[in-house]
């Protein structure tokens, strides 16, 4: 039987085991990625009982150290992936630099901060929205896409490119990304996209906040999609003062 240890410190009361930003950022570092492939990372929050949402929105189960393994997350990432539905219905900006990070990042070589790459089939996205047309946002479609959706968004100034037919091929995305110089990724979510990514075997880290609730309701599931089991490996657990806790799994190579 393998004995218990107790989680180390996050935030909260002064003490030893308290972690800065550097050496969250040292928790988190992504492994060397694959000679032309990449490492995908995936970052959500969900209550005890696995719900992703309350309210339909993820940001009713976060606290602040949450917040700050967010930030960081980010701080380490190239570029963060996530739904396009998702990125509009929790009103995403563009990525913001973290400032605790810059040397870090430079030392990496990586742009100051990471870009957005949000994932559609539909392209049913508001073209008025400012980061649809920020210079740090692609769109990543399929060929299929309504025509006239394409053209809504080309013309708004979007920048779209197909990865796949019929619909967004996510190996395909990660070959564009990783030619792109993009090796480091991030998917926020939404649990549609992240059990896609499960459900071909393309997810390589899970980061999971486990937020202090438990919630009743239809509230999705952290991951949604095709029945889907896959091994992990537990690299660490964080905790706070909030009683939150932060796990980071990885790809079990057993």
């Amino acid at each position: 039987m393998h004995p218990l240890t107790k989680a180390t410190q996050l935030t909260g009361r002064a003490s030893a085991t308290d972690l800065d930003n550097g050496a969250l950022a040292d928790l988190y570092a992504y492994p060397p990625a694959p000679a032309g492939g990449v490492v995908l990372r995936a970052n959500m929050v969900g209550s005890i009982d696995g719900a992703a949402t309350v309210d339909g929105l993820s940001g009713g189960l976060g606290g602040d150290g949450d917040q700050r393994v967010f930030m960081v997350l980010r701080g380490l990432a190239d570029v963060v992936l996530v739904g396009a539905r998702t990125a509009i219905a929790e009103g995403y900006g563009p990525v913001r630099p973290n400032s605790d990070l810059a040397g870090h990042r430079a030392a990496l070589g990586q742009s100051p901060t990471a870009s957005l790459a949000l994932v559609s089939n539909s392209l049913n996205i508001p073209a008025g929205n400012p980061l649809i047309t920020d210079a740090g946002t692609e769109i990543l479609t399929c060929r299929s896409a309504p025509a006239e959706a394409r053209a809504r968004l080309l013309d708004a100034g979007a920048t779209l490119v197909d990865c796949g037919t019929d619909c967004v091929d996510l190996a395909m995305v990660g070959a564009h990304l990783a030619g792109s110089g993009r090796s480091r990724v991030l998917c926020e979510g939404g649990p549609s996209l992240l059990g896609t990514l499960l459900e071909h075997d393309l997810l390589d880290e899970l980061c999971v906040t486990v937020a202090p609730m438990l919630t009743a309701g239809d509230a999705k599931h952290l991951t949604a999609g095709a029945s889907t089991a896959r091994r992990m490996r537990r690299a660490h657990i964080l905790a706070d003062d909030e009683d939150y806790l932060y796990v980071r799994w990885v790809r079990d190579q057993r």
